[in-house]
């Protein structure tokens, strides 16, 4: 604890001891950091959950409880229509339901705008 008053005393000579001053700090702004290579770098390597709607349905807890193996769930869109892509439950793209290689897989068909990801976000916050 001495050293961090000691630290404290050094960067405000002028200031008695265990008084609270206030600090000005410079508003940051969009682009003062330029982005450098290094700074993309570790975004590029950071994962996001990535989750595609294929559609949506409701049913009655009822109904949920006698389902079993076997049991189809008729959802809200038609065959053909778009599947909604989500990144961290915010809508950026629509595509198409594929098979590769046994596999369900989605093909990206339109990425929305950026002002159209904007409004989602905000909605989402409230």
């Amino acid at each position: 604890m001495a050293d961090m008053e000691q630290a404290v005393a050094e960067q405000a000579p002028d200031a008695p001891a265990g008084e609270v001053q206030n600090v000005e700090l410079e508003q940051v702004t969009e682009g003062m950091v330029p982005a450098t290579e290094e700074n993309l770098d570790i975004l590029l390597d950071i994962h996001m959950p990535i989750t595609v709607n294929m559609g949506r349905t409701v049913v009655p807890f009822r109904q949920l409880l006698q389902m079993g193996p076997g049991s189809v769930l008729q959802l809200d869109k038609a065959v053909g229509q778009p599947a909604e892509i989500f990144v961290q439950d915010i809508r950026f793209a629509t595509g198409d339901i594929v098979v590769v290689d046994g596999c369900y897989a989605v093909r990206i068909k339109d990425i929305l705008s950026r002002e159209e990801i904007e409004a989602q976000a905000e909605e989402a916050q409230g």
